[in-house]
């Protein structure tokens, strides 16, 4: 199963707000990502038939488990290509989290891998990259 970038993205969102608010509902996604309920409620459904999200008998949005690893994976992406922006470029922290956001979703896994590998070392050494600014 091949998901589209939108796709991923609402994943990573509902993740996101479950972690934030608890219960996550159809309207707290489109607030979220500021588009309409009518996009939310097509992209909801194209979700739940691929199988990676539930609807709640209160209407909420759940994840089910291969929806919560496919979101898992997208944030870890999201989160590791934005530390490395900001530590190994010097790259502020709201232009890495932006740009991170779209380079996700075409990083070959190998490029990420390398990225993964270097964040990590540097977390386990705990000293900052030689060329950090």
């Amino acid at each position: 199963m091949a998901l589209y970038e939108s796709g991923e993205n609402y994943l990573e969102t509902i993740l996101m707000l479950e972690e934030r608010i608890g219960k996550v509902r159809s309207v707290d996604v489109a607030n979220e990502r500021e588009v309409s309920r009518a996009s939310v409620s097509r992209a909801m459904n194209i979700l739940k038939r691929e199988g990676l999200l539930a609807f709640g008998a209160d209407g909420s949005l759940e994840l089910t488990k291969i929806g919560r690893q496919a979101a898992m994976g997208v944030y870890e992406r999201h989160r590791v290509i934005a530390d490395y922006l900001s530590r190994y470029l010097g790259v502020d922290e709201k232009t890495a989290l932006e740009d991170a956001c779209r380079i996700e979703h075409v990083l070959s896994d190998v490029a990420f891998a390398r990225m993964r590998e270097k964040v990590g070392e540097n977390k386990r050494s705990g000293k900052a990259p030689e060329n950090a600014k």
